[in-house]
């Protein structure tokens, strides 16, 4: 099976309500590097991730993944994500299940291991707390063995211990061979899980730059703001 990267965006815009969110970006992603999005409020980081993703379609320009079935290669983990009304272990069953995957309960056992929620297994997922739900929500995405992961805000709102535990479950995944795609509000953490950075400023790509660069030498006004705190975070 061919690999599905690298992935391409050509001059792609995307308006909704009669306002450009998108506005000609182009780029190409290829495997490897750890890329992280940044930009201020409303620069349309989460729209990008998603049209990068599939669960929106550009107003204009293209985008196009090398290899076939990209959809069922690649999975993203949401800010805020659904649980499904079942155990832990059960939401990444029926994941796999889904894909057609074999021997689902034993990836799905080694997948909760890998995120470090073995002990909580059988509990409804529902009720477990904001961290654990994303590292199930890391691990139900994971299990898939997705060529690339796009995680949009993976730690938002947790405190710093559960925050550190969701890095250490990105740091696998990445170390496994999966192509880490984020959007983060938090500098710190774009410094350590981040190889090269995708600057994103009123809609368009400001900047792509090594992520030591990037926050040493910003190429823009804009992003010399931005580290700065000058501009407003999400």
């Amino acid at each position: 099976m061919s690999a599905i990267l690298p992935l391409s965006l050509r001059d792609v815009s995307f308006t909704a309500g009669g306002r450009t969110i998108i506005d000609r970006v182009s780029f190409e992603l290829a495997a490897g590097p750890r890329t992280v999005i940044l930009g201020a409020n409303g620069a349309g980081k989460s729209v990008l991730m998603r049209l990068m993703h599939g669960l929106l379609t550009p107003s204009q320009g293209s985008i196009s993944w090398q290899g076939e079935n990209p959809g069922r290669r690649q999975a993203m983990v949401f800010q805020r994500p659904v649980m499904l009304r079942r155990s832990a272990l059960a939401n990444v069953v029926y994941a796999l299940k889904l894909a057609g995957t074999r021997d689902a309960g034993k990836i799905a056992i080694a997948a909760l291991a890998d995120v470090g929620l073995s002990q909580i297994a059988h509990r409804p997922a529902r009720v477990l707390s904001g961290g654990e739900q994303q590292r199930l929500a890391l691990a139900r995405a994971w299990a898939l063995k997705p060529e690339v992961l796009f995680l949009d805000e993976p730690t938002a709102n947790l405190d710093p211990s559960a925050t550190r535990e969701i890095e250490a479950a990105i740091q696998k995944v990445h170390a496994g061979g999966t192509k880490v795609v984020m959007t983060t509000h938090n500098l710190g953490q774009a410094r350590r899980l981040g190889d090269e950075v995708l600057f994103i400023h009123q809609g368009r790509l400001a900047e792509r730059s090594p992520v030591e660069r990037f926050f040493k030498q910003p190429g823009s006004a804009e992003a010399e703001a931005f580290i700065k705190g000058e501009l407003p975070w999400v």
